[in-house]
């Protein structure tokens, strides 16, 4: 609608309407926290997930919708979406150029996935507001100890896994979408030089995040979401998207079995489940990298 705007318009439009309704509904969320604080009762805590969930996975969701069809001329290109449709648990993992690929896939999952959960790091939670939202949002806690820290404290070597399965107990009730990156990082070709990637497209993925995820959450997730992002146009910054520059995305989702043995914590005992876990997660990764290269060079996925 608003597309005949120059770009620096658009954005400074965009990223006003995202302030104005990120902090309206971060009040709401803040309230429910409250409530949530003084009154730690189980039908508080389930009626509280319920909605700050609806808050944060519908009405966020969009309203970001909403101000791209305001602002932007995306054309949306997607592949294997149409066959996601669960309200079960659910594990996504993703490739990741961009701080646009959060919003890529809220928008093409909107509606097809259980409520949202990213883990995050303990320290967030002292975080004025911010923090406390988290926390009402129920985002799992995980607390990583470097290796040299472990050294010192070989006591607490395992913790930071049984953190964030204690952290998990909580949505055995309720189900929700958890988002791996599993690169762990965003791709640049500097990084791909670096780390002298086997994967023309990709970096090298990163068991840690994931093995901690299915240790966590291994007995609720019946499969994997394997999702794949393309910017034919080159890989954009936010404020880039937020200008309209980016006129098509493209996305791919796969639906992938996860053998049971990675789901019962033998990753870290059996040396044996450590190999078979490696070499099937660059197994996915492998056809991930034919994917995405067909993605940036074909044109056989439809609009959406």
């Amino acid at each position: 609608m608003l597309c005949f705007l120059p770009p620096f318009i658009r954005g400074s439009i965009t990223f006003v309407f995202y302030v104005f309704f990120t902090v309206v509904l971060a009040l709401f969320l803040f309230a429910v926290a409250i409530v949530k604080f003084f009154f730690p009762v189980r039908k508080v805590k389930l009626w509280s997930s319920r909605v700050t969930d609806w808050i944060a996975s519908s009405l966020w969701v969009r309203c970001a919708a909403w101000t791209h069809r305001l602002t932007g001329r995306v054309r949306w290109e997607a592949k294997g979406v149409e066959n996601i449709g669960t309200q079960r648990w659910c594990l996504i993992v993703s490739n990741h150029q961009s701080w646009v690929d959060i919003l890529v896939l809220v928008h093409v999952l909107a509606g097809k996935v259980p409520p949202y959960k990213f883990f995050i790091k303990k320290e967030l939670l002292w975080l004025p507001f911010f923090g406390q939202c988290l926390w009402a949002l129920d985002f799992p806690v995980m607390k990583r100890y470097s290796k040299e820290f472990l050294k010192k404290n070989p006591h607490l070597k395992g913790r930071d896994l049984e953190t964030a399965k204690k952290s998990c107990e909580k949505f055995k009730e309720v189900p929700v979408t958890v988002i791996n990156f599993v690169e762990g990082t965003r791709f640049t070709p500097e990084k791909h030089r670096m780390q002298q990637s086997p994967f023309k497209n990709l970096l090298r993925p990163r068991s840690g995040g994931l093995v901690m995820t299915l240790y966590a959450m291994g007995d609720l997730l019946d499969n994997m979401i394997d999702i794949t992002i393309a910017y034919p146009e080159g890989a954009p910054g936010l404020w880039e998207f937020f200008c309209g520059k980016v006129s098509r995305i493209k996305v791919d989702a796969r639906i992938l079995e996860i053998p049971d043995e990675f789901t019962q914590g033998s990753y870290f005992t059996d040396n044996r489940v450590r190999g078979f876990f490696n070499k099937w997660l660059n197994r996915i990764w492998e056809e991930k990298d034919k994917i995405l290269d067909k993605m940036l060079y074909d044109k056989d996925h439809k609009a959406v």
